[in-house]
């Protein structure tokens, strides 16, 4: 399997595990914030023991990766709290979807690093995504649950929009673990002053969730994402994970009986349809 095409997959692998993510916003009772704080530091210890099993090197090359690392895990620190609290407002299969205006984003903040021309056909696509998104809101009344819920949620894309591309530029010689390690840590040291919960009092329950989210559905899919990086640009992967709106909405009425009404499922199949096309574009470039 060829570097792109071994990318493509650990991309699909990673979407699949992050529409998952989203149910946890429900099944755990708690604050954002704290299911942020718990599942990060259970991530970067997560992470920490597997590089030293596989005996990799855990420091970085210089003073100012370090920099870069802090930077990057305050932003996906802020990415996760607006996540969940976007989910908790508005639903999962709304939630997920708003969230998915970060290709959009993508599509216009990586041609102003890289200094480049965005091309024609990722501007269709963001259209499309645009489009899907709008179909979504039920008002313009920031006071309603659902609108403040996906106002939460481009605020969240535009956070891990922004990473994902600072990622890329800057810290992408590092592998999948190697840069989860230190963007969960980070990010767990930003915000664990402000848990409200403290570990006492968060039941068994809450806890064994806790661990399936932090090991399963955050250090294994956003190792995998980060190490798709290396060989996609940020806006194909982020076109591309379109499709974790599809594998969210599925969870979501299967565990938590979620039903979506129609404005919803057409938003949802116009984002669907920019992830399948940059899929099939992606594929057609390599065949070439």
């Amino acid at each position: 399997m060829q570097a792109q095409q071994q990318s493509l997959l650990f991309l699909h692998i990673a979407v699949f595990l992050f529409g998952g993510t989203a149910l946890f916003a429900k099944l755990i009772n708690l604050p954002a914030i704290d299911i942020t704080v718990y599942r990060t530091a259970i991530a970067s210890v997560s992470l920490m023991l597997l590089m030293w099993l596989t005996k990799k090197r855990i420091r970085l090359n210089s003073v100012s990766d370090y920099a870069i690392a802090i930077l990057l895990g305050i932003i996906i620190g802020l990415h996760w709290i607006t996540y969940f609290g976007g989910m908790q407002l508005a639903g999962v299969t709304v939630g997920v979807i708003a969230f998915f205006s970060y290709p959009v984003i993508t599509v216009f903040l990586e041609p102003l690093v890289n200094k480049t021309t965005p091309r024609l056909s990722d501007l269709v696509s963001a259209a499309v995504v645009i489009f899907g998104i709008y179909l979504l809101i039920p008002s313009a009344d920031l006071g309603n649950d659902v609108t403040f819920g996906i106002m939460l949620g481009v605020i969240s894309a535009f956070f891990f929009a922004t990473r994902n591309i600072l990622h890329k530029n800057y810290f992408s010689q590092y592998s999948g673990p190697h840069t989860m390690l230190y963007q969960t840590l980070m990010a767990c040291l930003m915000l664990c002053l402000f848990v409200e919960v403290p570990p006492s009092d968060v039941t068994q329950y809450d806890w064994l969730l806790l661990l399936l989210v932090g090991i399963v559905f955050t250090a294994a899919p956003h190792s995998l994402f980060a190490a798709s990086l290396q060989n996609l640009s940020a806006t194909t992967a982020g076109l591309i994970s379109c499709l974790q709106p599809l594998y969210g909405s599925v969870l979501a009425f299967l565990i938590l009986h979620e039903q979506a009404n129609w404005q919803t499922v057409v938003g949802g199949l116009l984002v669907i349809s920019a992830a399948f096309y940059e899929t099939w574009s992606v594929s057609r470039k390599k065949r070439k």
